[in-house]
């Protein structure tokens, strides 16, 4: 436990600790299989850590521009970027920050390949092996039916591969390696031919590899079959398995209300603070509560925006709720503060960070020039 009486609210937390610890894993899978493990950035961008992340892993992968240049400027090791399609006037910038350039298409690839070639980058095809993994989360799926994502084999061009060295595919979402394993199964049957021709290949993300119950061993023997079997160099791209579990959200309660239920209305949103609780939907775990009527006292917790489902759950407590209480929800290093907003006029979450020796210092606080500038 950290002592969060004297840090703004709401403010995100990152625990420095648990950040290491999730590195350790992967520097491990790095230098026992030889793989290379990038930052999807996409994930976790706060850079102030680019620094101690770079100690344990190989690089950055990007989606864009801004991506790509945070990636060059506060990392500055290997760095990757995927696009489902590149802008003209962004192209020659991103070349210049990124040593793999991915497309998602061969008209794209055609477009830009002697640009990308001319300045000695290398060039990878995004490839959908058509092999969905996933069950009720298609806004995840990138192998869904009339995805946008990767060329399927019935649109794979073999004779438009000139200058191609690498192949990329991404499928998980949060997903062990068994489906990693069945995933490469239909890669190798429908792409397997062209793996010879190529130098790399890139595993993409969604591999939960710092979680407890990760097959890390299965995932091994992966990158060693195309290892072994073609002799490729292997990338993978996992976002949240850097960051799994170490950042918190903390908030404070501003009001007591009822409505059928006990209702608390919190100085945080799900709307703007973590949306994927939205969008997956996900009910976000809650230091010190149990499920609803678990423990003695149930409330609603919701925000205090004008959106009507700006609910962040139903939640339990040994003692009941009090104006000016402290919550810490748990896991919100990841994505939530990518994809935060300032819808109503939120204020942005403060970021700090949990040191290893239990202090907590506060990165960056957000005010109403934040807000205005957006707009």
């Amino acid at each position: 436990m950290f002592d969060i009486t004297n840090i703004p609210t709401p403010c995100y937390v990152i625990d420095e600790g648990k950040l290491r610890r999730n590195l350790e894993i992967l520097s491990g899978v790095e230098k026992r299989t030889g793989a290379k493990i990038l930052l999807a950035q996409k994930a976790f961008s706060c850079y102030h850590f680019y620094p101690m992340i770079s100690e344990y892993i190989s690089g950055t992968a990007c989606s864009g521009l801004y991506e790509a240049k945070l990636g060059f400027e506060c990392m500055g090791k290997e760095n990757h970027v995927f696009s489902a399609g590149y802008r003209e006037d962004e192209i020659d910038e991103i070349v210049s920050y990124c040593g793999h350039i991915i497309f998602n298409s061969f008209t794209q690839l055609e477009r830009y390949r002697d640009r990308v070639l001319s300045k000695g980058k290398k060039i990878g095809l995004r490839i959908n092996p058509e092999h969905s993994t996933q069950e009720g989360h298609e806004i995840y799926d990138p192998c869904s039916k009339k995805s946008r994502l990767g060329i399927t084999r019935r649109n794979f061009k073999p004779e438009l591969l000139e200058g191609v060295s690498g192949l990329h595919f991404h499928t998980l979402c949060e997903q062990n390696s068994d489906d990693l394993e069945s995933t490469l199964d239909a890669v190798e049957e429908k792409f397997g031919e062209f793996l010879p021709k190529m130098e790399w290949i890139n595993f993409g993300g969604g591999h939960h590899i710092t979680r407890e119950d990760y097959d890390i061993p299965r995932l091994e023997r992966c990158i060693k079959r195309i290892q072994d079997k073609y002799g490729l160099e292997v990338f993978l791209e996992p976002g949240e398995a850097i960051a799994l579990k170490a950042g918190y959200l903390v908030t404070t309660v501003l009001d007591l209300t009822e409505n059928d239920m006990p209702i608390a209305i919190l100085d945080t949103s799900a709307s703007c603070h973590m949306p994927d609780v939205l969008e997956m939907p996900y009910r976000p775990p809650l230091r010190d509560s149990g499920e609803a009527s678990e423990k003695k006292y149930s409330y609603r917790l919701g925000s205090q925006t004008c959106l009507a489902g700006d609910m962040i759950g139903e939640y339990s407590f040994d003692n009941p709720l009090e104006v000016g209480d402290r919550l810490i929800f748990e896991d919100m290093a990841i994505y939530s503060m990518v994809k935060n907003n300032t819808f109503n006029g939120m204020a942005l979450p403060s970021i700090a960070v949990l040191r290893e020796n239990g202090t907590v210092e506060i990165l960056k606080n957000f005010g109403y020039e934040d807000f205005k500038s957006r707009l």
